[in-house]
């Protein structure tokens, strides 16, 4: 079991129901594929309120909610545009239980910078989330290396989906290895390979291995699916520091009780569910005695007893 532990979910959508009104008429003109057909639409709340509610009942004490730029790529046109707005409502209502995550257009590069560096220094957001796969661009494109130069500017991490995508659009310029160059042109940069990087885990793996600025994101798939490398990487000496945990809109509940079931070692859940993410994206949160205990410890380079709350 979690041992009290509030997880942070890295990875989730603008939730409220105008938002997904908005997102269902987009996607009326969309090629809707296999998977996505059979997986539904996006998580939708009544409220915020209603939101937190199932936070609270799952044990999540954090949710980051990001400012997701699509680009079709059949019909070219923004088809999922959130505004900073839309994201903004959550962390200025409830600081404490949400975290923003900047969205960025290739295709406006300097509009976008002017709007992530407003997002952090305004309304305190942590990081960049990029869905790269509908500018029909690669990762490491010259159009990507802008953002990654503000990101290490404004000292924020950049998360980016890799492998398979959903949507129906090619998965090729998201490959992992493409983390690789990234990390070799900004090695201060603080990247996150979200989606677990799946079919090209090990891809993923490596450059993790590799780098000490490449995190790996376990989230976007239930955790009872997870591939076996996956599970043997994060529950390792060398990955336990360097994976985060999120839902992309799963259920929260089901998924942190699959992740119980995984037969991972106590501290790797402690650091997958919560303490990467507090010390990658810099987070001043309200932790329980248990959680504060062991996050000090971790500090001073010790392990904490999960037994001694």
């Amino acid at each position: 079991m979690r041992n009290g532990i509030k997880a942070i979910d890295f990875m989730y959508y603008v939730a409220t129901p105008e938002f997904i009104r908005k997102w269902n008429e987009a996607k009326k003109g969309e090629l809707i594929c296999r998977m996505e057909r059979a997986i539904g639409g996006l998580p939708q709340y009544d409220s915020i309120e209603a939101m937190i509610q199932k936070m609270d009942e799952a044990g999540v004490e954090k949710v980051f909610i990001t400012q997701c730029k699509m680009w079709s790529y059949r019909n070219k046109w923004m088809y999922m545009d959130t505004s900073l707005d839309e994201v903004a409502q959550y962390v200025t209502r409830y600081p404490d239980r949400f975290a923003g995550l900047a969205g960025y257009n290739p295709f406006r590069i300097r509009e976008s910078l002017a709007e992530i560096e407003q997002a952090v220094k305004t309304y305190g957001f942590k990081g960049v989330y990029v869905h790269i796969y509908g500018f029909d661009i690669p990762l490491h494109d010259p159009k990507m290396y802008p953002l990654y130069a503000k990101c290490v500017e404004l000292d924020i991490p950049v998360s980016m989906q890799v492998g398979h995508v959903l949507e129906a659009m090619p998965s090729e310029h998201a490959r992992p290895i493409y983390l690789d160059r990234i990390a070799s042109d900004f090695p201060d940069l603080k990247i996150i390979g979200a989606h677990t990087g799946w079919p090209w885990v090990e891809e993923l793996i490596s450059v993790c291995y590799k780098w000490d600025n490449v995190y790996f994101g376990v989230d976007a798939w239930m955790p009872k699916y997870l591939k076996p490398e996956i599970i043997h990487y994060i529950n390792s000496r060398m990955g336990m520091d360097r994976c985060l945990w999120g839902t992309n809109g799963l259920p929260w509940k089901e998924s942190l009780e699959q992740i119980d079931g995984l037969g991972l070692k106590e501290e790797t859940k402690r650091k997958l569910l919560r303490g990467n993410a507090v010390e990658l994206f810099g987070l001043r949160t309200a932790p329980s005695r248990q959680n504060l205990r062991w996050e000090m410890e971790q500090h001073e380079g010790r392990t904490a007893d999960p037994c001694i709350a």
